[in-house]
């Protein structure tokens, strides 16, 4: 299985990039953030993706995710969810047999920042919540925290900057405590250059003076079947890389 997620910072500028992408890797399950549409704004060739089941969750101009799935792969129409704590677009679940993949876009938290703390609350009782039931879970896409500082390069490397207080982390850390494994991290644990968003100026993406914001926390039953996980900082003009991860089937 493939399953990619990317933050595209406006799904409607970034159309055409993503069909070159999806034609080119054809994930088996794709999680986009930062969408900035409704439903009626996107443009036709992405409002059914040919070959996927597709979900769109967005609101005029801001936030919104999007979940799709492969036909092929899963035949019959899988069931989307929202969890009760959503709001601002920013969290859909697919259920895919006996394993569900969420894709989530956590507030920034610059302009209100309990609201992000709330919203990584709830996060983590939703991951501890497919715990204790035994059932697996993928969480992945933007959660708008660099996990440790050696997720943040060293020029961007600051004490009170949100998105690196220490308050954040400590609530990622027990979302992934919930049985969850960082599976970029797992698979490249020596990589001191390994970021996912670079901010857009002075070619820091060209530089790759970036933070690692992006993720894929997988079950540790799953994640022990992971194979690789890239992040193509290369491609597309979003301050965003995709990130794809590939598991062995079992």
């Amino acid at each position: 299985m493939l399953l990619a997620t990317w933050n595209v910072n406006g799904i409607r500028a970034r159309h055409g990039e993503l069909l070159e992408w999806i034609d080119r890797e054809r994930p088996d399950v794709i999680c986009l953030q930062e969408i900035k549409a409704t439903l009626n704004q996107l443009p036709m060739t992405l409002c059914d993706l040919e070959g996927y089941w597709c979900y769109w969750h967005g609101t005029k101009g801001y936030s919104g995710v999007g979940l799709h799935v492969r036909r092929d792969r899963w035949p019959e129409q899988p069931a989307f969810t929202h969890p009760a704590f959503d709001y601002e677009s920013r969290i859909v679940g697919v259920d895919l047999g006996g394993l569900t993949v969420a894709s989530v876009y956590v507030p920034n938290g610059g302009k209100d920042f309990p609201a992000k703390m709330r919203f990584l609350a709830e996060l983590d009782a939703y991951a501890a919540a497919f715990e204790a039931a035994g059932t697996p879970v993928v969480l992945c896409g933007d959660l708008n925290v660099a996990r440790t500082e050696r997720d943040v390069h060293p020029k961007e490397r600051k004490a009170a900057a949100v998105g690196q207080l220490p308050e954040e982390r400590e609530l990622i850390e027990r979302i992934i405590s919930r049985g969850l494994v960082d599976v970029g991290r797992a698979l490249d644990p020596d990589n001191d250059n390994l970021f996912t968003w670079w901010a857009p100026w002075r070619n820091l993406r060209l530089r790759n003076i970036g933070w690692r914001l992006d993720y894929v926390l997988a079950s540790a039953s799953l994640a022990s079947r992971a194979e690789s996980s890239v992040v193509q900082r290369e491609f597309g003009t979003s301050d965003h890389g995709p990130v794809l991860v590939r598991f062995r089937d079992s």
